[in-house]
Order: structure tokens, then C-alpha cells, then sequence
């Protein structure tokens, strides 16, 4: 699928750029395009994959990935039944959505990364998807979003009077979009078009990504690792109360500085701003008590995280060179020109299709259109509030196929963009029907 429409991305856009004189821009956004997804995109993420690898293998050997996958075992194993209770992809999957959720776009794509090398060492076919790895995509691109930053900073630096008033209707269009894209890829997945051949399943070839050391199939062996490492004492015990401590006190401390805003909001953004240094200092603590060599460790994960990005550098070009054509040459306005009527009758502004349009391409073009119906609308308008619910619940689908399954080199994407443009239109359909509701 994602074959046909990256050719009719590519095609369609020369040949609109042609019909309508835009062969220059055409031109232009193809190189424009082939150095953003190296210089911009591909190599700043080198480093922060490398960073947080780094930190994943300090949790892996420390069996911190382990315990977490344990806390919440009934769901995961409901949600990814292909995948073994205890294993690390289970662990590195569940900090990702945790990610998501706070809104840690920098910490999320790593550890997503991280947990599809995980679900690639369980894969008998390398280059085809298997039914986990397209549930955690459906997941990724419709995860549940609780404060959607980006639309409530533009809103606020717009004047807005309530910025925050989008959170509440956001969290229910994006957890519509998950609901929808989780039921999408288990339906998707029994249909003969999307199916794994036989001889796929029976084949045993050697993963692409070798099984970590710690990588466990049953709980007797994740057991028998945890019982190698060096059990917590209570003078340890101490240490990592008092670094909660001490990141509790923070948290306390940063409330206190925004009360102009309710409780519940200011919670969850000091949630999210702390978030990351704790994380950072909790990951080599954990691991140095429980006697594992951090720096070492540490180094090696970043390695591979290198070794991941230098994966993804042909999938970027190949997906923003096509979308960048299809924008340049006016394909996006073609197609927000033809179905504008449609639009109206049903009660959507025809000014946000293509915020529509263009938020499963690209993020940040998304989120330039925003800033400019934001601009020309006025912040406290109705389309304002209804395009910030729409941008803090769809997601860049192309983008984050490209990166997670070019990390591991898949080429058989099977049913996961099929699903993910299902999470999406759910999304902006919720969005819609909670906007015209709550707002009016």
C-alpha cells in the first residue's frame, strides 16, 4: 500500500507541477527536501538516539524493562499476544506510549525505535511487518495525547483567552483516534490482502537485528537474568528514595510557580518538564546499584543507536522527497479546492483541509498552517479551537512509518498506514462532533 501512494505522491505532484507551471518549485523542493531529511531530521536525531539507546540498554541490564513490562502484563499481553510476557520489547513499547502521552516527542522516537529492534528479534520474515509491529505503530500514530503543547503555546502567544480550553477536547478526539487505530490494525490484520504468506511464517530466516543479550521468551528465564544481578540492599534502597525525593520536592516547587492555570493542567506540564532529567539521572543510578557498568553499557547502546539512524537516512529521502513534490507543485491545494463543498455541507471549515491534508505528511508544515489559521481566524475563533484539536490528535503517519520501519529495514508495511489513516480520520471526525459540542 504504502508502494502505490508514495508513487502517487511522487507522480502526481510532477504532473500537477507541470499542468500548473510549478516546475521550478518542483525542482527546488526536491533538493530542498533531500537536504532536510539528512541535515535536519536524520542527523540531530543521530545524537539523541544515540543518548537514549544508551539509557535503554542501562534499563535493559539492569531488568528495569522487565519489571515494567510485569506492572502492566494483562493488557500488553491482550494487546500484543504474539510477543512473550517478559520480553524487553514489551518494556521499551510501554515507555514509549508513556512518552507519547506526556508529550516527549524527543524521548518517544527513540524508545520506539528501540522497542521495534525488539519486536524485529521475534520477526521470522526481516522485511515484512508482523501484527505487533503494525499494533504498536496503530498505536503511535493515535496515542493519546493529554496536553497538546504545541497548539496551546501557538494559541497563547496568538492572545488567546483560554488556551488550555482545547485540552479537554483534544483528550477525547485522541483517545477516539487510539480505540479506532488499535481496533483497525486487529480487523486489518484478518483480511487475505494483509495476511503473512504461509511460507513467510514457516520460513526461519536470521533476524536483521540479532535478540539482545537480555532478551527473554519465557518468565523462568527473565527469573533466572534478574537473579545475575545484584540485588537492591536497604542502604541502596535509601539512595534511590532520596532521588525521588529530591525530584518530588521539584515537582511541588514548579507547581507552585504557575498558579494561574488549574491544578490538573500544571501537574501534567511539570509532569512533562521533569520528566526527562529524571529519566536521565534514574536510568545510570538504578543500573550502577544493581551493579551493572554504566558508562561501558551506556557506550554500547549509544553505538547502536547510531547504527539505527544511518538505517533510517533512506526512507527520509524517499518519503519527504515525495511529499515535498506533491506540496510544491499544489497538490495539496488541488485536492482542498475539489472537496471543499463536501466540507462545508458537513460543518468543517474549508480553511482547515489543508491543515488536514498535510498534518499525516508532515509535522512541522502542519504546524505552520496552524499558526496561520490561528493568525488569520483570531485565537479565540471556533476554527482556531476545532484545527488545535485536530493537530493535537492525528499525527504524521508517512513520517513515523518511515522512521520506525526504516530502522529495521521493513519493507512489507502490510496493514500498519492502513490503520494509522484510520486512527487519523477518526481523529478529525471526533474532533469535529467534541469541538461543535463543547465549543459551538
Amino acid at each position: 500500500m504504502i508502494n502505490i501512494l508514495w508513487l502517487l505522491l511522487l507522480l502526481g505532484g510532477l504532473i500537477t507541477g507541470a499542468l500548473n507551471g510549478h516546475l521550478e518549485a518542483v525542482t527546488a523542493a526536491i533538493f530542498d527536501a533531500s537536504k532536510t531529511a539528512i541535515m535536519t531530521i536524520a542527523l540531530p536525531l543521530s545524537g539523541i538516539m544515540a543518548l537514549w539507546l544508551g539509557m535503554m540498554r542501562l534499563a535493559e541490564k539492569s531488568g528495569l524493562l522487565e519489571k515494567l513490562a510485569h506492572l502492566l502484563r494483562p493488557l500488553l499481553t491482550r494487546l500484543f499476544p504474539d510477543v512473550p510476557a517478559d520480553h524487553p520489547a514489551m518494556g521499551s513499547m510501554l515507555m514509549n506510549i508513556a512518552a507519547n502521552m506526556l508529550g516527549l516527542a524527543n524521548a518517544a522516537t527513540p524508545l520506539g525505535l528501540r522497542a521495534m529492534q525488539d519486536l524485529q528479534s521475534l520477526n521470522k520474515k526481516p522485511d515484512t511487518a508482523t501484527n505487533a509491529m503494525c499494533t504498536f505503530l496503530a498505536i503511535n500514530t493515535s496515542s493519546v495525547q493529554l496536553i497538546p503543547a504545541t497548539a496551546i503555546g501557538i494559541l497563547a502567544a496568538a492572545g488567546a483567552i483560554h488556551p488550555s480550553s482545547i485540552i479537554g477536547t483534544t483528550l477525547v478526539a485522541t483517545a477516539s483516534s487510539c480505540v479506532a487505530g488499535i481496533t483497525a490494525a486487529k480487523l486489518l490484520q484478518r483480511l487475505p490482502c494483509f495476511a503473512i504468506p504461509l511460507s513467510s511464517v514457516t520460513e526461519e530466516k536470521k533476524p536483521l537485528l540479532e535478540p539482545h543479550e537480555v532478551s527473554v521468551s519465557n518468565k523462568s528465564s527473565s527469573e533466572t537474568i534478574l537473579k545475575k544481578i545484584t540485588p537492591l540492599s536497604f542502604s541502596k534502597k535509601i539512595i534511590l528514595f532520596l532521588f525521588g525525593s529530591f525530584f518530588l520536592y521539584a515537582f511541588v516547587k514548579l507547581i507552585g510557580k504557575s498558579p494561574q492555570a488549574s491544578p490538573w493542567i500544571n501537574g501534567i506540564n511539570t509532569l512533562s518538564l521533569l520528566a526527562i532529567p529524571f529519566l536521565i539521572g534514574f536510568f545510570p543510578l538504578y543500573a550502577f546499584l544493581r551493579g551493572v557498568a554504566v558508562y561501558e553499557e551506556f557506550v554500547e547502546g549509544a553505538k547502536e543507536g547510531f547504527q539505527v539512524a544511518l538505517r533510517i537516512f533512506p526512507y527520509l529521502v524517499a518519503i519527504l522527497v515525495a511529499i515535498g513534490v506533491f506540496r510544491a507543485a499544489g497538490g495539496i491545494d488541488f485536492l482542498s479546492h475539489l472537496l471543499a463543498p463536501l466540507l462545508d455541507r458537513i460543518g468543517l471549515p474549508s480553511q482547515l483541509l489543508p491543515l488536514i491534508l498535510v498534518r499525516p505528511l508532515s509535522g512541522s508544515a502542519a504546524t505552520g498552517l496552524f499558526a496561520e489559521i490561528v493568525k488569520s481566524a483570531g485565537p479565540n475563533s471556533f476554527v482556531s479551537q476545532l484545527a488545535g484539536t485536530i493537530l493535537g490528535s492525528t499525527e504524521t503517519t508517512f513520517y513515523v512509518l518511515a522512521v520506525y520501519f526504516g530502522s529495521i529495514a521493513i519493507k512489507r508495511s502490510r496493514h500498519a498506514l492502513a490503520a494509522g489513516l484510520i486512527a487519523d480520520t477518526v481523529g478529525v471526525v471526533v474532533s469535529l462532533i467534541i469541538c461543535h459540542y463543547v465549543l459551538g
